[in-house]
């Protein structure tokens, strides 16, 4: 294999957090054996497992070596899964990167089928793939992610805005342009994300195209770590820890622009107001709805209406609604 700088040309590098996976860990490995690219190497790492993570990951190194591939087991201590992720990105080889989930799937042409793209197209650093959502028995999921614009290019606020899919397993990035980003190879650390770590640095300096084929398998598990119920205070945590995250990527990637820090702190509102509504805190809810507002988010009827509806019920916004009614019609409005 010819070296690329000093990656090895036309090698993809699998890097896989795991933790609790023994009975579904062998969905991913499978279809990394079944893949039709022959340059291939695999960077598992355990994050602490409490299970049999590690004894059904070591029964499939002999497969891979027969397969050609390289296969590295690292064991580390629980933490989260963007700490994982950065016990393997030091050990990562090849010209392309991918990350995906330890209990999903790739099509078995989904790894050349990228690498011929960014072949063909070297003006790209990234692309991306379609994905499909299943259920542990292979039906329809209750969940998937918005496609967006397919044709659109520039990714960053669609990824962080959730106005198109994070899917880790769907994007293929250029290894060098990706540790230009992070030269110490080490991604910030949180317990919540890693992939909005990964991907929202790379999509702010580079265009992302898609291959419109579905070429990646989310299995939607209801005891998945992303379905644990959470408390009220959990959830506030956890808005807050993506919110430093938020923070800490958009210096990693330098924004300084008025327009785009002000959409940022939209985001964050509105995430805000989504939070509180929620769990029942009022007075933080209209909070951030001013917010919401005063950057933009909705004009003066929407946040009326949205106010009446958290402080007085839908009681209030009815009569708000035939209020407006009225003045649109040029009625008198004095007796609401």
């Amino acid at each position: 294999m010819s070296q690329c700088g000093e990656w090895i040309r036309d090698r993809v590098s699998v890097v896989t957090p795991v933790y609790n996976g023994e009975k579904h860990l062998y969905r991913l490995l499978d279809s990394l054996l079944a893949q039709s690219w022959a340059q291939m190497e695999v960077i598992l790492v355990d994050d602490g497992s409490q299970d049999k993570t590690l004894e059904a990951a070591e029964a499939y190194r002999e497969r891979f070596q027969e397969r050609g591939y390289s296969y590295q087991i690292i064991s580390a201590e629980h933490r989260n899964a963007s700490a994982a992720i950065n016990q393997g990105l030091p050990l990562v080889t090849g010209e392309f990167l991918i990350w995906p989930d330890s209990d999903d799937a790739l099509e078995p042409d989904s790894i050349r089928k990228r690498v011929v793209f960014l072949r063909e197209n070297p003006q790209f650093q990234c692309v991306r793939s379609l994905g499909r959502y299943l259920d542990e028995g292979g039906g329809p999921a209750d969940r998937e992610e918005q496609q967006g614009d397919l044709q659109d290019q520039r990714l960053f606020f669609p990824l962080l805005e959730s106005k198109t899919f994070v899917c880790c397993g769907c994007y293929m990035l250029r290894t060098k342009a990706f540790f230009s980003i992070y030269p110490q190879r080490k991604i910030p650390e949180y317990d919540v994300g890693q992939n909005f770590q990964m991907l929202l640095p790379f999509m702010y300096f580079h265009l992302c195209p898609t291959i419109e084929e579905e070429l990646y398998t989310v299995y939607v598990r209801q005891d998945s770590h992303s379905h644990r119920k959470l408390t009220a205070a959990q959830k506030e945590k956890k808005y807050a820890d993506y919110e430093e995250m938020i923070d800490q990527l958009a210096k990693i990637c330098g924004i300084r622009d008025p327009k785009e820090l002000r959409r940022i702190q939209l985001w964050k509102q509105q995430r805000r107001f989504g939070l509180y509504q929620e769990i029942g805190k009022k007075f933080k809810a209209v909070k951030a709805l001013f917010w919401v507002f005063w950057y933009g988010g909705v004009g003066f009827f929407a946040f009326t209406k949205k106010f009446l509806k958290v402080m007085a019920g839908p009681e209030a916004v009815r009569r708000f609604r035939s209020l407006k009614r009225k003045k649109e019609e040029g009625r008198d409005c004095a007796s609401f």
